[in-house]
C-alpha cells in the first residue's frame, strides 16, 4: 500500500459527489486517519512492534526524521531486534500524546 490510500468509486462515494475540492481533502484525511487507527489497533493485538519506516508512517514523520529522533535520543523508545529497529506501538502513542501542545485536541 502506497503513502496515501485509494478512495473507492462507488455510488455516493466522496469521488462522486459534487464537493469542492477542500472537503474532499478533508474527508480523504478523515478516511486515512480511520484506516490507520483501524491498523494501529490490529497491530496492537497481532504483533505491536513496527519496523522504523511503518512507525514513521504511522506518526506521519520522514524516516529519516524519525532515524535522526532514534539518534539523538529524542524520539520514541524503540528496540534493535538482530539488526532492525522495531517500535512498539503504545511507546509510539505515549510518545506522541507527550509532544502535544496547544488547544483541547486530546
Amino acid at each position: 500500500m502506497g503513502r496515501f490510500a485509494t478512495l473507492p468509486k462507488a455510488a455516493g462515494s466522496i469521488q462522486s459527489a459534487p464537493l469542492s475540492r477542500r472537503k474532499v481533502h478533508r474527508r480523504r484525511w478523515t478516511f486515512i486517519m480511520d484506516d490507520t487507527a483501524t491498523r494501529a489497533q490490529a497491530a496492537r493485538e497481532t504483533c505491536p512492534f513496527l519496523t522504523a519506516k511503518q512507525a514513521a508512517f504511522h506518526l506521519g514523520l520522514a524516516y529519516s526524521t524519525l532515524k535522526r529522533l532514534r539518534q539523538t535520543g529524542k524520539g520514541p523508545k524503540c528496540r534493535l531486534h538482530g539488526r532492525t529497529w522495531r517500535y512498539h506501538i503504545n511507546d509510539i502513542e505515549t510518545w506522541s500524546a507527550a509532544r502535544a501542545r496547544g488547544g483541547e485536541h486530546g
